[in-house]
This record gives structure tokens, C-alpha cells and sequence, in this order.
């Protein structure tokens, strides 16, 4: 079902961007201070992950986003009060520091695909096993909690 590892679909995301800023950069920003708001979304995203993982980690449930099936608790509490899916978004916020440093438009356009490949490849087959596994309750928080933000 779930095949592809969300963090190669980020990184392949992330290749477009580049390709694109490259070969067909649509608005150049030649502003050297672009690259703070860059480096510090980058840390930003890369520590909602970490802090996500970490709360996977103590309530002993799995971080695999291939196998959903094996999860053995659903996570409500920390960041998972704010969005369903604070991994999904460290990768969204990462890649938008990541087209600051690239100083060109056209990586900016290529969020929006990443933000439709993960909900369609991976976050909706998620809520669909999770549903399966967990029913009323995990119901209950899909309409409490927004799927980003």
C-alpha cells in the first residue's frame, strides 16, 4: 500500500525546486539576508520532526510511515494537539527554508506538489488504516485536530 518513504518524496521535491531555481528561475532574489529565514525554517521543520519522533518514541508506537498497520497508539498529545501530521509538516517547513536559500520563485512553486503527493500518497491511506485500527477514537481527533494546521 504505502510504498514510497515520505522523506524521498521531500528530497525529490527538493531536487525539483533546485532544478527549477536552476534552469528556470522565474523571479531571482539576490538578497544575501534571504538565506537567514531560510536556515532558520530549515531548523525549525527539522525539529518539529525530531520532537514529533520523540513523542512516537515514548508513547512505544512505530514512526514507520510505510507500516501504519503496526501502530499501537495514536499520539494526541504535544504537537499532535495543533496538526495531525507534525512530520509532514517539519518536511513542508524545511522545504520552505529551502527555497529561500535557493533565492528564486520558482521553488517556491514546487510546495503545493509536495503538500498534494503526501496527502494523496500518504497521509490519506494513513487516516484510512489508522480509522481501521483505532475507530470512534481516532475518528474523534480526525474532526477535533486539522489535518496541517
Amino acid at each position: 500500500m504505502l510504498k514510497i518513504p515520505p522523506p524521498i518524496i521531500a528530497a525529490v521535491v527538493a531536487l525539483c525546486m533546485w532544478l527549477l531555481s536552476r534552469h528556470l528561475p522565474l523571479f531571482s532574489f539576490p538578497y544575501q539576508w534571504f538565506n537567514y529565514p531560510g536556515y532558520l525554517l530549515i531548523v525549525a521543520g527539522l525539529s518539529l520532526d525530531l520532537i514529533a519522533a520523540i513523542q512516537f518514541h515514548r508513547a512505544k508506537t512505530t514512526i514507520n510511515p510505510l507500516r501504519p498497520e503496526n501502530s499501537s497508539s495514536v499520539v494526541t498529545t504535544g504537537l499532535y494537539r495543533f496538526t495531525r501530521n507534525p512530520m509532514y509538516l517539519g518536511m513542508l517547513t524545511a522545504l520552505f527554508g529551502f527555497a529561500f536559500l535557493l533565492k528564486s520563485l520558482s521553488g517556491f512553486l514546487a510546495l503545493p506538489v509536495f503538500v498534494l503527493l503526501i496527502n494523496q500518497l500518504q497521509i490519506i491511506p494513513e487516516e484510512k488504516t489508522l480509522t481501521q485500527l483505532f475507530g470512534d477514537s481516532y475518528q474523534e481527533y480526525l474532526n477535533k485536530v486539522r489535518r496541517w494546521l
